[in-house]
């Protein structure tokens, strides 16, 4: 028998948002859906739901994203609650925002409910609703401190990639220029790349040679003599 203990407490909702960033092998994206219900309808959003009973928040993060875009096994993690009392105003709603990281190219939407999701560019992204900038700003410094320190970065980009994509995507997530050189330089000294005998020709007449990231390699060098991971 279920005994409500806490019947006279104020009820309210738990929501999950989850930011989700893409890379294009060129600029850092964010998925953004219109919103098809009140308040706010026709709104540009990100992303959300509300938790269930039978699960806990990182379970609601993923069925919210697999549900809504078809999307699961990607790297997703916590990042921030938001609880300011009128920040919703349907309802007394506190949300917990979560930050995905995937590759455009590589990845097709099965899902739903997409009918009205756009990517764009991280620098031209429209104002959202309710607290959802915000939002966004704390994810864009969270993904930066983590890129700096752990190769997430690698989230981002397609298995094989070429060191200009790579430099492409540490120079959206930092949002500066970086010199070449010194930043190829970093890299190899990490010891962490595949440096591959294929080329990706469509970027010039001599193509440019592609690379993977060993993730195994990277593991046993963090579990046998402390590697960080430093950009």
């Amino acid at each position: 028998m279920h005994l409500n203990y806490y019947q006279k407490e104020d009820q309210v909702l738990l929501a999950v948002d989850c930011i989700i960033f893409g890379f294009d092998k060129e600029n850092l994206k964010i998925l953004l859906i219109k919103r098809n219900f009140e308040p706010e309808k026709g709104k540009w959003s990100l992303i959300g739901g509300f938790l269930k009973r039978d699960e806990n928040l990182d379970e609601a993060a993923v069925r919210v994203l697999e549900t809504l875009t078809g999307l699961n096994d990607i790297y997703l993690e916590q990042i921030h609650t938001y609880s300011k009392i009128d920040r919703d105003p349907g309802q007394r709603t506190i949300s917990v925002a979560y930050y995905a990281l995937i590759d455009v190219d590589s990845h097709h939407f099965d899902g739903i409910q997409l009918d009205s999701a756009h990517w764009f560019d991280i620098k031209e992204a429209p104002n959202l609703i309710f607290d959802h900038n915000e939002m966004i700003e704390k994810a864009k410094a969270r993904l930066k401190r983590r890129a700096l320190s752990k190769p997430i970065g690698f989230e981002l980009l397609p298995e094989k990639f070429t060191m200009r994509q790579l430099q492409n995507l540490y120079e959206s997530i930092l949002d500066k220029k970086l010199d070449k050189r010194n930043f190829i330089n970093k890299i190899n000294s990490l010891d962490v790349l595949i440096k591959l005998d294929e080329k990706d020709m469509s970027v010039s007449r001599k193509g440019a040679y592609l690379y993977v990231f060993d993730k195994d390699k990277y593991e046993k060098k963090v579990e046998e003599d402390g590697f960080i991971f430093k950009i």
